[in-house]
């Protein structure tokens, strides 16, 4: 590969990364926001219950997956870097 591929995909993963984090500590509020559209959806009326195991599962959907944005977007930005240092020497 050549040294500008590499720093494109160095770019792409960085902001993968990013994304990733975003995801992780907003997760809360993406859930809240999701889970609040869902009751609206259904005319404001639902169990308590019901709308904190809805609230959940958006907020563990978010954090699943800003957890393997996280972890590609890591992986893929450290693997470029060593490329790009390996392609100096």
């Amino acid at each position: 590969m050549t040294k500008d591929k590499l720093k494109a995909l160095f770019a792409l993963g960085s902001l993968v990364t990013v994304i990733g984090i975003i995801l992780l500590f907003f997760s809360i509020k993406f859930g809240e926001s999701l889970a609040h559209n869902w009751l609206v959806k259904r005319g404001g009326g639902s169990d308590t219950s019901t709308y904190l195991i809805i609230f959940e599962g958006y907020t563990n959907i978010f954090l699943s997956a800003g957890s393997i944005l996280l972890v590609i977007g890591l992986a893929t930005t450290i693997f470029v870097y060593y490329k790009i240092l390996s392609i100096d020497e």
